[in-house]
């Protein structure tokens, strides 16, 4: 809380006072608004002369050069008339898209009462400029009113009212839209709107110094605060125009003279700030525990990815052997009709000679009957000999439908052993229990003859691995054995321990027994003690009583001569004003008067001094004395 305070005072004094040194990083810079100048820790905010609030003046004033101010070069820029030119870059196209979206943004979410579009805030008009300028304006002062008449002389002198660094001119009032005046009205929106942003966040840093804000509404504007912020400043200020750069002392001053005002507990700001180490530590520790549980959840889909991807190879390559046994089966049925074609064409070639032969020759009917015979035979042996092949294609059919189901059902014999090999940490080779030996198994990959030799290869390393592990169990079954009578040793040794606690217990009873009875007696003493201490201490109150007196009666006299000081400066003051002519011998009178004064003041202040000094010597030389009676009683006490 008292950080907060204090880093806001700094940043006062910043913008108060003129840079010794140039700050580069403005020049860089290009596409922020220029903000207003801060006062005591607030935003400054000024209402224009033609509204009925007074305008707030510089703290320190309009400077003159002279001999007595060797910096006023440095102050040209803080109290001139010199014009500044605007570093941004208002002719840019898309800088001022850019700001159109922002102030289209701003008005949007504070619920600007007006219609809103990309076209009207492109090239708005006055009536409409005017409106946007009295919203904005009013999220600092929600008591402003826009005056009637005058509108466009009004908007630039607020601006320049409240300290806008550059110029906007009455005549590009008249003509809001156009292209070469609306870009520096929409700077000046948006610097108003940076403000306006700015004294939003001060005031919820003030919410920070509620409790000590109970019978005002704002601590800073205290008398307290006031004067010890101005002492600040102007000690600082003056320091800073005698050319020094460094202002440690005071700000340790003005640190010490805050914490006492606000009496901040530096216990319970450490208390805090550990507490939120402690807090910011779980949640880095924390974070990075979501860390590794996501980790750990993409590794295991990793692992399923790349086992799904293990299973389409498996796949692919089956259809792969599939595929090129049909390839072969197709490549056969081809060779099967080229062969047939080249007989049939055999056969068309034999029945052309026949048909020749007959046309030839005469037939008998017998010799045709035995043809017709032989036709039937031979159509009936064609029937018989395609219902055969249909019967084989089909029995063919059958037998591949039986092999895929075999496959099927060996792939998820085959997904179960390997599920259940994973799970015993024997899959892949480089697992823990494989002992580097290949459990898997890839059924595409080999024949039938090596598809046995590696089930036997399996069953062998799988007897072996059995083996092992019925070892390390019967040896980790004698180690438990062990184990458990070394527990047995254990409580026989903790049953004997138990006993010899109690016994100590019951010693430890009777020396509290004996202790409590020697506190009985040490308290009685301390009462003694006590009696002596309150006598000395009511002695010691008598001498502050005295002491203080003299104080007080120091103090009055020195509240006299400061009445009397300041009712000869009155007068002096007052003989200045009437005896104008007269100046000079009246200002050596008036610094003759003021040196005696200061004199008498100082002879005074010395006298005190003596006084206190004197006292205090007193109390000391009492104090030592009744230090000395203590330690002779406690000696004699011993």
């Amino acid at each position: 809380m008292e950080r907060g305070r204090l880093s806001r005072a700094a940043v006062s004094r910043q913008s108060d006072l003129p840079m010794r040194v140039q700050d580069s990083n403005r020049t860089s810079m290009v596409y922020t608004t220029p903000q207003s100048k801060h006062s005591f820790g607030k935003l400054n905010v000024p209402k224009p002369p033609s509204v009925t609030s007074e305008r707030r003046t510089s703290f320190f004033g309009a400077r003159t050069s002279g001999a007595s101010m060797p910096r006023n070069s440095t102050m040209s820029g803080f109290g001139g008339t010199e014009k500044i030119k605007d570093a941004r870059p208002l002719h840019d196209k898309s800088f001022v898209q850019q700001c159109i979206r922002q102030l289209h943004e701003f008005l949007s979410e504070q619920g600007y009462p007006g219609t809103l579009s990309s076209k009207t805030l492109q090239s708005p008009s006055t009536k409409e400029f005017v409106k946007m300028f009295e919203f904005i304006y009013r999220q600092l002062d929600p008591t402003f009113e826009m005056p009637n008449s005058k509108v466009e002389e009004e908007v630039p002198a607020m601006l320049k009212a409240i300290r806008y660094p550059f110029v906007l001119s009455k005549c590009s009032m008249y003509s809001v839209g156009a292209p070469h005046t609306w870009p520096q009205a929409l700077g000046a929106l948006m610097w108003l709107i940076d403000n306006v942003k700015i004294y939003w966040s001060l005031n919820k840093q003030e919410l920070l110094f509620s409790d000590f804000c109970e019978e005002s509404d704002n601590i800073e504007e205290g008398v307290e605060y006031n004067k010890l912020f101005l002492d600040y400043t102007a000690g600082s200020y003056s320091k800073f125009m005698q050319g020094e750069d460094s202002f440690e002392d005071e700000d340790e001053t003005f640190l010490t003279k805050l914490k006492k005002l606000y009496n901040v507990d530096e216990a319970l700001l450490a208390s805090m700030e550990e507490k939120h180490q402690i807090l910011s530590s779980e949640v880095e520790r924390l974070e990075k525990e979501s860390h590794t549980d996501r980790l750990m959840t993409k590794r295991m889909e990793k692992v399923k990815l790349q086992a799904d991807l293990k299973k389409l190879q498996s796949y692919r390559s089956s259809l792969e052997t599939f595929k090129a046994n049909l390839e072969n089966k197709a490549s056969e049925l081809a060779d099967e009709l080229e062969t047939t074609v080249g007989h049939l064409e055999s056969l068309k070639h034999e029945s052309d000679e026949l048909q020749q032969l007959l046309k030839n020759q005469k037939f008998t009917p017998a010799d045709v009957e035995r043809i017709n015979r032989e036709k039937r035979e031979l159509q009936q042996t064609i029937a018989r000999l395609s219902k055969s092949l249909e019967d084989a294609e089909q029995h063919k059919w059958n037998e591949e439908i039986a092999l895929a189901k075999v496959k099927e059902k060996a792939e998820l014999k085959v997904a179960e052993y390997h599920k259940l090999a994973r799970k015993l940490k024997m899959i892949p080779q480089s697992a823990e229990n494989a002992c580097g030996h290949d459990f898997e198994i890839r059924p595409f990959e080999c024949g039938s003859g090596s598809m046995v030799q590696h089930k036997t290869q399996t069953q062998i390393l799988l007897r072996k691995l059995i083996s092992d592990v019925e070892e390390e169990n019967s040896r980790l079954a004698n180690s438990k054995l062990s184990l458990d009578e070394s527990c047995e040793q254990v409580n026989s040794n903790i049953m004997d321990k138990s006993n010899d606690l109690k016994q100590l217990r019951e010693q430890i009873r009777k020396l509290d027994e004996h202790l409590d009875g020697g506190m009985q007696e040490l308290a009685r003493e301390e009462q003694e003690w006590a009696v002596e201490v309150d006598t000395a201490e009511n002695h010691l109150k008598l001498l502050e009583k005295k002491v203080n007196c003299g104080y007080d009666e120091a103090v009055q006299q020195l509240k006299a001569a400061q009445q009397q000081y300041h009712l000869v400066l009155q007068e002096t003051n007052e003989e200045r004003r009437i005896v104008a002519n007269n100046l000079a011998s009246a200002f050596t009178t008036a610094a003759n008067h003021l040196a005696v004064s200061e004199k008498a003041q100082e002879d005074l202040h010395a006298r005190v001094q003596r006084i206190c000094s004197k006292a205090v010597e007193e109390d000391e030389s009492t104090i030592q004395k009744m230090r000395e009676i203590l330690k002779s009683m406690a000696h004699k006490d011993s």
